[in-house]
């Protein structure tokens, strides 16, 4: 199965590009379809969450931060235009095939520019032990949605007040705050200069 990578409008709101993906996911063949894109300052949080367990309301009222349920299963995410948000649909209703070799490419294209990026049984994906990447899968009867975040220069002080993980959760990741369980990779990305050029390598390198 061939991909093909796409151009989206910038700027526009995160519903916009969640509907768009519905809107492909209909429309989806023969070839897989990818794009990224990116959103003004936004919490995002799975269909099964809780939004005042999994986000601080408060802070995201006073800082004119989005908050936005999405389709897909999954945890709750803080996204700004420092994060690379990278969406793929398939024809292909193997959902968790898809899924698989979704996280597999977005770490082989980071292992490309130079990171030591895995996958995780969480379908996260880390560099040197830390989260850069978190990843949500929505099954269509036609057709697979599969969508993540890519941490290249996000607000991490923005990201720790917004979202409210349980003390359970950090745990059981053996950190305290989310601020240790994350991480921005464009101190790790000399050759990159901003994340337009990131969108741009990773089109590139999807392109063969």
């Amino acid at each position: 199965m061939r991909m093909k990578v796409i151009n989206q409008p910038k700027g526009q709101p995160l519903a916009w590009y969640l509907d768009e993906e519905i809107r492909l996911a209909h429309q989806v063949q023969q070839d897989e379809l990818f794009f990224s894109w990116t959103v003004a300052p936004t919490v995002i949080y799975g269909r099964h969450q809780q939004r005042e367990a999994e986000v601080n309301i408060p802070y995201c009222e006073a800082h004119g931060i989005a908050v936005v349920q999405r389709k897909s299963g999954g945890g709750c995410v803080y996204a700004d235009q420092g994060n690379l948000m990278l969406s793929l649909i398939s024809p292909d209703t193997h959902s968790e095939v898809v899924f698989e070799r979704f996280l597999a490419l977005v770490a082989g294209v980071l292992r490309s520019l130079g990171l030591n990026a895995v996958t995780t049984a969480h379908n996260d994906i880390l560099v040197d032990g830390k989260k850069v990447s978190g990843n949500a899968c929505y099954a269509l009867p036609n057709a697979t949605i599969v969508h993540g975040t890519l941490m290249y220069d996000v607000d991490i002080d923005a990201l720790e007040q917004a979202i409210t993980p349980s003390e359970a959760k950090l745990s059981k990741h053996a950190v305290q705050s989310v601020r240790q369980r994350v991480m921005n990779i464009r101190p790790l990305l000399p050759g990159i200069r901003d994340i337009d050029a990131l969108a741009e390598a990773f089109a590139q390198l999807l392109n063969g």
